[in-house]
């Protein structure tokens, strides 16, 4: 598996998977089930280390809202390409609640969802084909403008449009 970061590069993942029947390791950034942190949230926010959770998309992520400021990592899960339940859950926890930590992608995370995975305010995605790297450059320059506002705050074409004419009336 394959980590890109939104630059499309493959990156390091600093994160350590840990099992809910295994003790946390001490000084290292951990990634635990969402069991794990629903039992026990308040020891998991006692840790130096970051910590981040995998959170599935048939839980409510209002769930997560008391606790993101101590979250440096929400690793959403797509179980299936069908199922887009996690886009709407990264843009609940980049829009309503504010969490600026990072956003990964994970599960069945296909190349021809990465600009939409993008906009709706993802920052990582876990990909299995190293043929995906190259795709995933490609989708981020494929367009320079949107229509729509999302959670990654790309131009928007009535921007655009306005700071030209603002631009145009000031010359004249």
């Amino acid at each position: 598996m394959r980590l890109l970061d939104k630059a499309g590069r493959i990156v390091e993942d600093a994160y350590v998977r840990v099992a809910d029947d295994v003790p946390l390791p001490e000084g290292v950034p951990v990634l635990v089930s969402a069991a794990r942190f629903r039992a026990d949230p308040a020891a998991l926010a006692q840790r130096a280390a970051p910590v981040g959770v995998i959170w599935p998309n048939n839980i409510n992520v209002a769930e997560l809202a008391p606790h993101l400021g101590r979250l440096a990592l929400v690793a959403l899960v797509f179980p299936s390409f069908r199922d887009g339940r996690a886009y709407s859950q990264a843009r609940l926890l980049r829009e309503r609640y504010g969490f600026r930590g990072e956003l990964r992608a994970t599960g069945q995370v296909l190349r021809d969802q990465f600009l939409f995975l993008a906009r709706a305010g993802f920052d990582a995605f876990e990909v299995s084909k190293d043929a995906d790297v190259p795709a995933f450059a490609a989708a981020m320059t494929r367009y320079s403008v949107f229509y729509q506002p999302a959670a990654d705050d790309r131009l928007l074409v009535a921007r655009r449009r306005l700071a030209r004419g603002s631009a145009l009336r000031e010359a004249v």
